[in-house]
């Protein structure tokens, strides 16, 4: 039997735990708050320097005194310790400045979800969390499941109006947010010819909405001509065996969009269309390359933006930006009305310029649209390529990229799903039990809001507690005490790398929280603070408000009223980590 990518890559077979040393170790504006957990490890010099690229973008440039402060840490923190790799504020978003260093076979790791970009460069790319990054600051590796994988064969060429953005949306609404959960995606086929390094970091990076592990493309001759060799490539056997491949012919896909507040929530553009919206944003690390700029001022070029509507432009990068202006992009786009920020991530979280209104309606070609992700939970946010998004631009109301005679319905397939809330008032706590088992795809943004990261570091676990899912249950964070449990449903923590929901938790003292499924990084980051989370879908559908819960983490038994689930003991290393309360602690030790 042949090996897949990830096999290869990691030198072991599916579901074996390895340690490997990555290439290329990414942060970006978490980087002052990841130095003081390192510091807390008992080190003062990263142990391998060339490993680290540091690029601050996430608040570029920062919006008030305090986040100046921590970027001026960062610069003290990159001299002090020799890290060559660095890239100020402006230069662009850490996943588009990634391209300039990412190379065939490469192992990459990052403490942002949309690391995974870097696979449409045949590296092996995966996010992590803060805690994590400050390990491998001190010790250069650290541990890998090797994932099952998926094979997804393209096949055809998209029409006219469709674009890289309607695959991933395709994708995400056919399998759903956590349908590749831990998993490799591979992408194969005659179609991958027709598609550009652009369009594949798109696919690449819309992976982690899914629950990917990763996301990777071959060296073929686009990829081939892009880097300038086939040096180094790395690919799966013909023979590999796949837990199930997925066939797309690229001209059955039409424009699409995610509609609020959950991003596979997927509907075709034909059937949202004369949506009014009063805001659009074209850019962020899913659709800010110069080919997406040049698609929106194909559009909009001799035209005006619709009255009252605010359309906000972000080049990825620096090089982006300066080439936009040079081919008369940036022009373009401010006659029509458009406002251009800073190379930077800026709206898309929530910080920096651009945040919407009560009310507003937003069509972004960013990758989340989570109820607050852009910084007002009064708001909501359509996704969408940046063709939908220029057009909608124009006329104030969600158009179709190939105008208005068109009624194709999406079928995904699937249930659709909804936004976990608990409404006010609505009590959902019995006997040091958190009853969530109804509730899935709780997300980290609800957990935790974006806006809040860089104002609170992840180390400072009392302030974390006073915001702890206020996004979702307004009473946790007032109540919640040590020794709770918390019973979730599916998809449990999906969303961004940040650690500060697994942090809070874990400093409220809370005991175990048991789920159906766990997006991929927030399991690792809950085992990095010490935090014992256990995948159980039997024992979370067993769960009635009132039982009695007992849970033997030595033994692997959950024991709810009568009943006993038993679940698989983690490997020794994993469970030392857990028993030291966090990986600082482990690793203060060894």
């Amino acid at each position: 039997m042949g090996q897949t990518f990830v096999e290869k890559i990691l030198g072991a077979p599916t579901g074996a735990i390895v340690f490997r040393k990555p290439d290329i170790v990414l942060t970006h504006d978490n980087t002052s708050s990841i130095f003081s957990t390192f510091k807390k490890m008992g080190s003062e010099k990263i142990f391998d320097p060339d490993q680290c690229l540091v690029v601050l973008d996430h608040n570029a440039p920062p919006t008030d005194a305090k986040l100046a402060t921590q970027y001026q840490t960062i610069r003290q923190i990159v001299r002090s310790q020799g890290i060559k790799k660095f890239h100020d504020a402006g230069d662009g978003i850490c996943h588009q400045i990634m391209s300039y260093y990412a190379k065939p076979a490469m192992i990459i790791v990052g403490s942002d979800s949309h690391t995974c970009t870097a696979g449409a460069f045949n590296a092996f790319a995966a996010g992590i969390d803060r805690t994590e990054s400050a390990g491998l600051w001190k010790k250069g590796e650290t541990w890998f499941l090797v994932p099952e994988s998926i094979k997804i064969n393209l096949t055809g060429k998209l029409n006219p109006g469709v674009y890289a953005k309607d695959i991933s949306l395709y994708l995400i609404g056919k399998i759903g947010s956590d349908g590749a959960n831990y998993l490799s995606m591979e992408f194969h086929g005659d179609g991958l010819k027709n598609l550009t390094i652009s369009d594949r970091m798109t696919l690449a990076n819309l992976a982690s909405e899914m629950g990917a592990k990763n996301a990777v493309f071959p060296v073929d001759s686009v990829l081939a001509e892009f880097l300038g060799s086939e040096g180094g490539a790395v690919w799966a056997d013909a023979d590999a065996r796949y837990l199930f491949e997925l066939d797309i012919n690229l001209s059955d896909i039409v424009p699409l969009v995610a509609a609020p507040h959950l991003v596979d929530h997927v509907k075709t553009v034909a059937e949202t269309a004369g949506t009014v919206v009063h805001e659009g944003l074209i850019g962020t690390c899913t659709n800010g390359r110069i080919e997406d700029l040049r698609i929106a001022a194909s559009v909009l070029k001799g035209k005006k933006v619709a009255l009252d509507f605010q359309l906000l432009v972000i080049p990825a990068s620096k090089e982006i930006y300066l080439q936009a202006i040079e081919e008369g992009l940036i022009t373009t786009f401010v006659n029509a009305g458009a406002t251009i920020l800073s190379s930077s991530c800026g709206p898309c979280l929530g910080t920096g310029q651009g945040i919407p209104a009560d009310g507003f309606t937003v069509i972004s070609t960013a990758n989340r649209n989570f109820k607050g992700r852009m910084g007002n939970p009064n708001s909501q946010i359509y996704l969408a390529s940046p063709a939908t998004v220029a057009f909608t631009a124009l006329n104030g109301k969600i158009t179709d990229p190939r105008g208005p005679d068109h009624n194709e319905r999406f079928d995904s397939g699937r249930p659709e799903g909804k936004t976990p809330e608990i409404p006010a008032g609505e009590d959902r706590y019995y006997k040091g039990v958190w009853n969530y088992a109804d509730q899935d795809n709780l997300n980290t943004d609800q957990m935790f809001a974006g806006n809040l990261t860089y104002n609170v570091l992840s180390s400072e676990g009392d302030k974390i507690v006073e915001h702890l899912f206020a996004g979702f249950d307004a009473s946790f964070a007032s109540r919640v005490k040590s020794g709770d449990l918390i019973f979730a449903g599916e998809n449990f923590g999906c969303g961004s790398s940040r650690e500060h929901p697994s942090v809070g938790l874990a400093y409220a003292g809370i005991k175990a929280v048991v789920v159906k499924s766990v997006n991929r990084i927030f399991y690792r980051s809950s085992i990095n603070q010490g935090l014992l989370l256990i995948v159980h879908k039997e024992a979370v559908d067993a769960y009635l408000p009132g039982s009695e819960v007992e849970i033997d983490f030595r033994k692997g038994l959950i024991k709810i009223g009568e009943k006993q689930f038993y679940f698989e003991p983690l490997p020794d290393k994993l469970l030392g980590i857990l028993e030291k309360k966090g990986l600082v602690n482990w690793i203060k030790e060894q």
